[in-house]
């Protein structure tokens, strides 16, 4: 059961707990304004160690550049995830291999570029490792992730070799994003889901102690079909036209998740979805310290 901000269960818990952030597909321009507004107050107020983005959309919807990466990662994002979009520009792929904070799939075959994981020290010297999976239902035939999984955690276990195991399930189907969460419940802090675009209220922390969500939702504009514009989505839907996706413009919207996690075992504490900006309705907001 997911434990409420200011449940009893927390005021009466003297365990130590450190907070990651995860924000979900970053979607063009008004994505980035949406990160660059908010970031900063949201990292202040829920004192997060480190930010996780995915940000294989934020090139005008899809796709990422190199500019664009090194932009997001020097203005307080620790980690960038991707999906099957990462390899719309072809001058992110030596990105990709010089870059390791800029994460692919790890399920993609091997000989592609890039790594599905990285092992980062915070600020704090927690040693929190990322790991990037693709699912295979409605989406590119990929290398199985579950073995892709099991291969990592072979090699790399919760509290033994790093404090936290935060894992972006980028996936269409709700069942295969779930199947992943019951999988990897009590070997990894959190399964966090991107990809659909629609931030998910399913957020809890399964039996066994690992936080998870199915989709953690769209940083970008809401008054859209999934962040492109109505007029250019439109004639696809009602005509079977082909036609040219332009993102929208309007305010965005940060879709994020707070997870809280145990220095004892790594293991989630606590799981709170983060919406701020454009047009969704805002969730609460702790006060600043």
């Amino acid at each position: 059961m997911t434990v409420a901000e200011n449940s009893p269960q927390l005021k009466e818990s003297q365990e130590e707990l450190f907070s990651i952030l995860f924000i979900g597909d970053l979607f063009g321009k008004a994505g980035r304004r949406a990160l660059e507004l908010h970031l900063g107050r949201l990292r202040q107020l829920f004192q997060v160690e480190m930010v996780v983005v995915n940000g294989e959309n934020s090139a005008g919807g899809i796709g990422i550049t190199p500019a664009i990466a090194n932009e997001l990662l020097q203005s307080g994002i620790d980690v960038l995830t991707s999906g099957n979009h990462i390899w719309k520009y072809k001058e992110i792929f030596p990105y990709l291999e010089s870059n390791g904070r800029l994460l692919r799939p790890l399920n993609y075959p091997p000989g592609a570029p890039g790594k599905g994981f990285i092992i980062h020290t915070t600020a704090n010297r927690r040693r929190v490792a990322v790991l990037n999976l693709s699912g295979r239902v409605f989406m590119d035939p990929l290398d199985c992730p579950f073995q892709a999984a099991d291969r990592f955690l072979d090699k790399v276990r919760l509290g033994r070799d790093v404090d936290a195991i935060l894992v972006d399930m980028h996936a269409e189907a709700s069942s295969e994003k779930g199947a992943m969460g019951y999988y990897l419940d009590g070997r990894v802090s959190a399964v966090l889901g991107t990809h659909t675009h629609i931030p998910t209220a399913d957020q809890q922390i399964l039996p066994k102690g690992t936080g998870f969500q199915t989709d953690v939702g769209m940083t970008g504009c809401y008054r859209s079909v999934i962040g492109m514009k109505l007029e250019s989505v439109m004639p696809r839907f009602l005509r079977q036209m082909p036609t040219h996706f332009e993102q929208a413009s309007e305010e965005g919207t940060l879709c994020g998740t707070v997870v809280s996690l145990s220095l004892q075992d790594g293991l989630c504490r606590r799981i709170r979805p983060v919406r701020v900006g454009g047009y969704l309705s805002a969730t609460h907001l702790p006060v600043a310290r």
